[in-house]
């Protein structure tokens, strides 16, 4: 794993911190692969949800420039499709199809390859000070890390095209007026409410939370009869868990049910 990403596991929360706060958290393909790891581990064990968070003021300024040389455009054709598609689109394709909720903590700037990372997460949430741009026309490249599939799904068409084709930064506040996040956070507050909200999600049933992305993952792209088809089945097996029967035990008084995940 790169030394330049960390992670840590506690009370549930999986937090993979892209870790180099004195040049913006800068990303190479060695950061996708260990970021892309990090996420995998996610899967098994005791996390019931994903912090993708930067160190600093920074969530990510994208990919390393300064790490770039000939050799990243080398190769025949299907070479670099290759490349393209064993380390951005794993990482992508890795946190758009995570089994279990996941946050972007994005403070400060979320750049091209970065910002994309960003949106494929299912809660991503910006401080005031946030920058975000798709800023991949600027060096003469076109959309990558899931982009032509999230951007459109969040903010339409026509505002995906303009934000990708000119490669306008925008604030955290004009972020969440657009779609890009769901929402914007006073700075002074911002590391606080991420700490609830992944808090609060990581207290929930762990069945009930793996059923719900699912279910939503599912129906984002099936059609009415197959969505309910799915949510059927899902309710079943969530009937019949011991962490229902906690939570319905737990109604009619203060008590918050400790969730085991079965």
């Amino acid at each position: 794993m790169s030394d330049r990403i960390t992670t840590d596991l506690t009370d549930g929360v999986h937090t993979v911190t892209m870790d180099q706060p004195e040049r913006d958290n800068p990303l190479r393909r060695a950061e996708y692969r260990a970021i892309h790891d990090a996420f995998r581990a996610a899967r098994d064990g005791d996390a019931r949800c994903v912090l993708l968070r930067g160190a600093g003021d920074a969530f990510s300024s994208g990919f390393d420039v300064e790490a770039m040389d000939p050799a990243h455009a080398a190769g025949s054709l299907p070479e670099r499709v290759a490349a393209i598609r064993d380390n951005e689109q794993a990482l992508a394709r890795e946190i758009l199809t995570h089994p279990l909720p996941t946050v972007a903590a994005v403070d400060g700037p979320a750049v091209g390859d970065a910002a994309g990372f960003a949106l494929a997460c299912d809660i991503p949430v910006a401080s005031e000070r946030a920058r975000i741009g798709f800023s991949h026309v600027r060096l003469g490249l076109g959309l990558d890390c899931g982009l032509s599939y999230t951007l459109p799904r969040r903010v339409g068409w026509a505002t995906a095209v303009e934000l990708a084709a000119t490669g306008r930064i925008v604030d955290g506040e004009t972020a969440a007026e657009l779609g890009l996040v769901a929402r914007t956070v006073p700075d002074e507050s911002f590391a606080a409410h991420v700490d609830d909200l992944v808090t609060s999600i990581a207290g929930g049933p762990p069945v009930a939370l793996r059923s719900i992305k699912a279910a939503l993952l599912h129906g984002a792209d099936a059609d009415l009869d197959a969505a309910l088809d799915d949510e059927a089945y899902r309710q079943a097996v969530a009937l019949d868990t011991d962490d229902h029967a906690r939570a319905i035990a737990a109604l009619g008084n203060d008590d918050r049910p400790e969730f085991e995940g079965h």
